[in-house]
């Protein structure tokens, strides 16, 4: 099978990493000709345009910033669409949108699915990452060997749009960890607690989270850069924002967390990464949340092992 890769950013670059490294087939494309250049030196092969790639490619993966730049791309992959063609996409994307893009996709004779990845930059790039995949259970057979390559855990989340409502889920979910874990780490910081020990009272205890053994390492090292901006985060909780709309629901805490974060980029500006919100607390207090023996980066140090299924319980 020859596979084609579109958007070799932050999680895109990690996700067509991994299956350069496993022996697939790959032909890759993004507007950054550095970044192409970078996988054809690893022996991937250089796509000239997303059409190009789906004319050429038995499947295409894209992994872009925004549902706009999904679509538009998309719009130049539809022509070349055929039957034995199939689409993957791996952005975080409308719900609402993508139905009909799959649709379209299909409308061709070709198959499509809707397979957002959660779990950090630093696991789409070992195969460690999770994997949803929204489409029908025969398309989800299909392309479950290439996703069992991607990811570690793959859940076919039900027809398409299911599984970007539960990734931007997922994501509204690790924000408030991380708003929360700022309020505490700078109040931990004022009672004049040791960071250290703070952050190690946290990991073992009812508070832990997959944020706080992520995001409080780099907000505690000073880096800061979990290779995730702030306009991506607004992005993800907005979609979820309109989710809850669309159903009558309410939300209290989710209307304060875009209106922070829209606060946060107005100081540091709009691709600012997500972890500095923790600088607005730190201007407040005029503290320095920071701690030694920290990583300036993240490290994924479980082994890559073959991918599965999750299988929900029933």
């Amino acid at each position: 099978m020859r596979v084609g890769f579109i958007g070799l950013g932050s999680a895109g670059g990690g996700l067509a990493g991994t299956l350069l490294r496993n022996g697939v087939d790959l032909t890759v494309f993004d507007l950054d000709a550095s970044l192409v250049a970078g996988f054809v030196a690893r022996g991937a092969r250089a796509g000239t345009s997303a059409a190009d790639l789906m004319r050429d490619c038995d499947t295409v993966i894209t992994c872009l910033p925004s549902p706009a730049a999904s679509a538009a791309v998309l719009d130049q992959m539809l022509p070349e669409v055929r039957a034995g063609k199939t689409w993957i996409e791996m952005s975080t994307t409308d719900a609402t949108k993508i139905g009909d893009q799959c649709a379209s996709v299909i409308a061709r004779g070709g198959r499509a699915a809707e397979c957002p990845v959660s779990g950090g930059v630093h696991r789409a790039a070992t195969g460690n990452i999770s994997v949803f995949a929204g489409c029908d259970r025969a398309t989800f057979d299909h392309v479950l060997p290439l996703l069992t390559i991607l990811g570690q855990r793959v859940l076919h989340t039900g027809d398409v749009g299911t599984a970007s409502t539960l990734k931007v889920m997922t994501n509204y979910l690790a924000t408030a960890n991380l708003l929360t874990l700022c309020e505490a780490l700078t109040t931990m910081a004022a009672a004049g607690m040791d960071m250290a020990v703070t952050y190690e009272a946290i990991r073992i205890s009812s508070g832990n989270s997959f944020t706080h053994e992520t995001e409080s390492q780099l907000i505690l090292s000073g880096s800061r850069d979990v290779h995730f901006p702030m306009d991506l985060v607004q992005k993800d909780i907005g979609l979820f924002q309109q989710i809850a709309e669309r159903h009558n629901v309410p939300l209290e805490i989710s209307p304060l967390m875009i209106a922070i974060f829209n606060d946060a980029q107005a100081r540091y500006g709009i691709r600012a990464q997500s972890d500095r919100v923790i600088e607005r607390l730190e201007e407040a207090t005029g503290l320095k949340v920071l701690a030694p023996g920290f990583p300036l980066d993240l490290v994924d140090d479980e082994p890559e092992t073959p991918g599965y299924e999750v299988h929900p319980r029933r």
